[in-house]
């Protein structure tokens, strides 16, 4: 990916739309990942949900804070932070990767980043997402949505900021 293909106008902000149910949510957040993962250098998720965690995420919730109490032992994350919000992920690890795609549609907040572009944003446990996309990225992520049975209406143009 070149700086280009994301600065020529082309590329959008799309959020997700309405009326899509819980598995289905996850679903497209994970795929959202997939599809950034090559561009994320970057991530940080907070270990909190509104909501009870699912059995099936617990293993990477308690990786999550395992992850938080190595950034305090190593002294990139300071002593007093909380010891949930803000952990830091890395996305080309598998297991990194694991953790955010389990937990981001569950959180009340994760952030891919690309350099100083925020190119995913999972908030409000999984009812929020947002994402920056090139049209290759858009193409990808919804032929993948596609195959799943989820239709290209999952994803929504986000409305222009007001300034």
């Amino acid at each position: 990916m070149n700086e280009q293909e994301w600065t020529d106008g082309r590329a959008r902000a799309h959020v997700l739309a309405d009326g899509l149910g819980p598995a289905d949510v996850a679903l497209v957040h994970r795929e959202a990942l997939r599809v950034l993962r090559p561009v994320i250098d970057t991530a940080f998720v907070d270990a909190y949900s509104d909501a009870p965690w699912p059995p099936e995420v617990l293993p990477s919730y308690a990786t999550a804070l395992r992850l938080a109490r190595e950034e305090k032992a190593n002294g990139t994350r300071p002593r007093r932070a909380d010891p949930g919000m803000g952990i830091g992920i890395d996305v080309r690890d598998d297991d990194g990767f694991g953790v955010l795609a389990d937990l981001s549609p569950y959180t009340i907040c994760a952030e891919g980043w690309s350099g100083d572009r925020l190119v995913f944003s999972a908030d409000d446990s999984g009812a929020s997402l947002w994402l920056w996309l090139t049209p290759r990225q858009e193409a990808d992520l919804l032929a993948r949505l596609a195959v799943r049975g989820i239709p290209r209406t999952a994803l929504a143009e986000a409305p222009p900021v007001r300034r």
